[in-house]
């Protein structure tokens, strides 16, 4: 984990291809807490030279051996609740694989940049198992309840080419430059006014989840925040005064 002004950066490192265990999730989890600083205005995730390769199977059967079903997916998905309820922009930047675990991490963000020699996908059935920690849920909000179930019934895995096309992946550029346009992007959602992005993340996530009119209600909540906030009566002078808008997060 490091920061480079207001943007955050959470690295996964655990070689030599970045399998989750228990030991990692819990290691996340902590990490995406820590990201929660206000101070911290957007958030890139990523790792080399695989952004996450899956799960730890090792772990997965030491962890059956001990009768505890249950530990390795509770883990890894309280790191991605952490992670999605993020009051901020956040990129995934994925090299390499994104497989099972790696790549539900990848959808609990905001946005996911692909290299271009990266594959991603659910394997899970292909254990005889099926996606823990959100794979089920997010994967067909993304991309549609019928691509989702074809890639988690097959465990057929995407290139970086596909996954554009339908939608998994906002962008897909030169692997040698991938984290430094992810970069570039962060730095420039930092700029922007986050209290309201803050705020427009909660009601999507939310209130898609909701009856229309209770998703109105969590969309209102959200107006009157912003509309109180100092980003609010900045943005609001900024425009009366025909200038460009000074966001502080606040």
């Amino acid at each position: 984990m490091s920061r480079e002004g207001a943007v955050g950066v959470v690295r996964i490192d655990r070689p030599p291809v970045n399998a989750i265990s228990e030991a990692l999730a819990g290691e996340l989890e902590r990490a995406f807490d820590e990201m929660g600083d206000d101070d911290i205005r957007s958030v890139v995730v990523t790792g080399q030279p695989h952004f996450a390769a899956g799960a730890d199977i090792k772990g997965f059967q030491d962890t059956l051996e001990r009768g505890e079903r249950e530990t390795m997916a509770r883990g890894l998905k309280r790191a991605i609740k952490v992670l999605e309820e993020l009051a901020k922009p956040t990129i995934a930047a994925v090299h390499g694989f994104a497989l099972g675990g790696g790549l539900e991490l990848a959808l609990a963000c905001d946005f996911r940049y692909l290299a271009e020699d990266a594959v991603v996908g659910q394997p899970e059935v292909l254990l005889g198992l099926i996606p823990g920690a959100g794979g089920t849920q997010r994967l067909p909000r993304v991309v549609g309840s019928q691509r989702a179930r074809e890639m988690i019934y097959t465990g057929r895995q995407v290139d970086a080419g596909e996954a554009l096309e339908i939608g998994l992946a906002d962008r897909v550029v030169p692997t040698s430059d991938l984290l430094e346009i992810a970069m570039e992007d962060a730095r420039e959602w930092a700029t922007k006014a986050t209290v309201a992005i803050a705020a427009a993340k909660r009601a999507i996530n939310e209130g898609t989840r909701l009856p229309l009119d209770e998703g109105l209600g969590v969309e209102g909540e959200g107006f009157d925040r912003t509309f109180a906030s100092q980003d609010g009566a900045e943005g609001v002078l900024a425009f009366v005064e025909k200038r460009a808008p000074d966001f502080t997060g606040r």
